[in-house]
């Protein structure tokens, strides 16, 4: 006779048993299929900055800090050495071009000059000595021609008379050419004397021109002696400002000696240092910009100096549109050097993230809100505010743009 088998029920313990392998089956399958590649972490939202990426216009500078100079400045030194012995003025007054700032006394050099002036005027002194006996010569010369053409004179008339009286047979022919004889030297020594009188002229007319500039040189040398010893007097070489003036009564002032400068006013230039890593990118007229009191101004660079110090050089940049009414020298100014015009471009702002991506990489926030995984990105150009982007972000896209440190390497940030 057949039997009814009841089936058998599942005590409630085997049940949780097998749940509860199950529920470690699915854990260690998600571990090895899910998660194997996938390093997250857990952050408080609280403590990460999340920004937009933007397509806006992006300009390409950096930060620099410009010294207000005054454009022109002209040097004061010591042209000649010295004791300082008078001072006229002091550091910070306004002077005109000429004006004495201070006396140098030099015993030594007063009394070499002192000397060198006696040699001068002895030199002088012969020079005219010399051009007063060519004066005298020729007129030796020529009271010599006068006296020989007289001699010519009474020779000519007397031969005239014993050609006569030789032609009537009054007298012998002996006597008659001796008397020719003396004739013809008296007029052979007429010209010789002529001759030397052309020679003496053109000798003396050498000689006056030779004296003349050696006259002209010595009154110069002179000249330049007596400018020499008002060196001793320091003046101002244009109109300005005397800045940089920090001279004593006493103090000894070598040759050559820096003493200060002449700071011509209402015209200013900035100078600045820059960072060497930008010195290849560097060029005469770029423009730099700067707000003052609201307004605008624009400078180009006008001279660069190549000479790196302790990573950095100068560069000196002129007022395009002129300068704020109120600046001062050796104020400090903010200016921004520009490398580029305004282009549009995908930007996102900058933040602590570069430092430990190097821009190579970020992490982009998940359109769900809820976590952030990371990306490969390219960035190319920077300013103060924002990175130009050229791969890897879309405008519109969030990203996690605060430092990097707490983050190690994981690859997905997920948010609390």
């Amino acid at each position: 006779m057949d039997r009814k088998i009841e089936k058998r029920k599942w005590p409630f313990s085997r049940i949780l048993m097998f749940s509860g392998a199950l529920l470690l089956i699915l854990f260690v399958a998600k571990l090895i299929f899910f998660d194997r590649n996938e390093h997250k972490m857990y952050v408080n939202r609280d403590r990460i900055t999340i920004s937009t990426v933007q397509n806006e216009l992006f300009e390409e500078f950096i930060p620099i800090d410009g010294i207000v100079f005054p454009k022109t400045t002209i040097y004061i030194d010591a042209i000649m050495g010295g004791n300082v012995q008078e001072m006229y003025v002091e550091d910070g007054a306004m002077l005109k071009k000429g004006d004495k700032i201070m006396k140098l006394v030099n015993t030594n050099l007063e009394l070499s000059y002192m000397e060198q002036e006696t040699r001068i005027f002895e030199a002088i002194n012969n020079l005219q000595n010399s051009k007063i006996a060519l004066e005298q010569n020729k007129f030796v010369r020529q009271k010599e021609i006068v006296s020989l053409r007289q001699e010519i004179e009474l020779a000519t008339a007397n031969f005239h008379r014993i050609q006569k009286l030789y032609g009537d047979s009054l007298i012998s022919a002996q006597e008659f050419e001796d008397n020719e004889r003396s004739y013809r030297f008296a007029k052979k020594q007429l010209e010789i004397s002529l001759e030397l009188q052309r020679l003496d002229s053109i000798s003396a007319f050498r000689r006056y021109g030779q004296i003349d500039i050696s006259m002209d040189r010595l009154y110069q040398n002179l000249n330049l002696l007596k400018e020499s010893l008002g060196n001793l007097y320091v003046k101002a070489p244009a109109d300005g400002k005397l800045s940089s003036f920090n001279i004593e009564i006493g103090q000894t002032a070598n040759v050559g000696e820096h003493l200060g400068q002449i700071d011509i006013p209402d015209d200013f230039k900035l100078r600045a240092n820059i960072d060497e890593r930008y010195i290849s990118r560097v060029t005469i007229g770029q423009e730099a910009t700067f707000d003052f009191e609201g307004k605008k101004y624009f400078l180009t660079i006008h001279k660069i100096y190549t000479d790196v110090t302790a990573g950095s050089f100068q560069v000196d940049l002129n007022f395009v549109n002129g300068y704020p009414d109120h600046i001062k020298r050796g104020q400090t100014l903010q200016l921004k050097l520009k490398f580029s015009g305004q282009t549009n471009a995908i930007t996102v702002k900058r933040g602590g993230f570069f430092q430990q991506t190097g821009g190579n990489w970020i992490f982009v926030v998940d359109p769900s809100d809820s976590f952030a995984v990371r990306r490969s990105i390219q960035i190319n150009r920077q300013n103060t505010v924002s990175y130009e982007v050229i791969e890897g972000l879309e405008a519109g896209e969030r990203v996690i743009t605060s430092s990097y440190d707490i983050f190690g390497k994981v690859d997905k940030v997920v948010f609390k």
